[in-house]
């Protein structure tokens, strides 16, 4: 199976950290947050992923590169955006990369996580929808993408940061994707896949709820508290 990592943002959060260097390759315990995701890729077996680039892309291309000279069984990729496209946007240009494939995952590169991949895949061939998406539990729901599911698991309701939440369902930002997702991109280049794309798939995704470690590292109370917590809870 094939993923997309999007990793191309600029991390203002976690200056001045990275006003050198990228998000995607600040340290958690003197390893690149992009290693561990390649670590977690090769222990689900998936085999090619999509590294999307911009803020100092140079940095990032030349790990990709030391990467794929390093011996490992995933290939990665580099998508370089000259103008960012919106997570979405980045996806749909990519169709090339993913047509061939019945379905593909689609990774946001701020999460430090030890998620069973294989899980999570296993459930979304079970169901067989558009798009299985990895949620958790969150104690601050107004401050995510909040999934409503039924008794089957299928999301009958998404609201990005509602005033009123309904469930602390939360968006983990891991998922796996059909190809006939793209039935459902807008015609505009930029778009933002919460924003645009998950709100159409109400009805026709499902949730799988997971219980593995999984943080966000874009802010620096997050980033130092995930260099406290990952060693005993790293199983990748």
């Amino acid at each position: 199976m094939k993923a997309i990592l999007l990793a191309a943002g600029f991390g203002t959060r976690l200056r001045p950290l990275t006003d050198t260097t990228p998000k995607c390759l600040v340290p958690i315990n003197d390893i690149p947050l992009l290693e561990w995701w390649f670590r977690l890729f090769e222990k689900h077996g998936i085999t090619d992923v999509l590294i999307n680039t911009h803020y100092l892309s140079d940095q990032v291309r030349n790990y990709i590169a030391i990467h794929n000279a390093s011996g490992s069984k995933v290939k990665a990729f580099e998508f370089y955006e000259k103008e960012l496209l919106g997570s979405g946007g980045t996806i749909a240009a990519n169709i090339d990369f993913l047509q061939n494939d019945k379905d593909f995952l689609i990774c946001y590169a701020d999460n430090l996580t030890n998620i069973d991949l294989s899980q999570l895949i296993t459930n979304h061939f079970l169901n067989n929808p558009i798009l299985t998406m990895a949620l958790f539990r969150t104690t601050v729901p107004e401050q995510c993408g909040i999934a409503k599911l039924n008794n089957d698991h299928l999301i009958i309701e998404f609201v990005e940061k509602p005033k009123h939440p309904k469930s602390n369902l939360a968006n983990a930002g891991i998922y796996v994707a059909s190809n006939e997702i793209f039935n459902y991109f807008p015609k505009d280049t930029n778009s933002d896949f919460g924003k645009d794309i998950l709100p159409k798939l109400v009805n026709k995704m499902y949730g799988f709820e997971i219980h593995d470690y999984l943080i966000d590292i874009g802010t620096p109370d997050k980033y130092q508290r995930a260099q406290i917590e990952w060693p005993s809870v790293n199983k990748v």
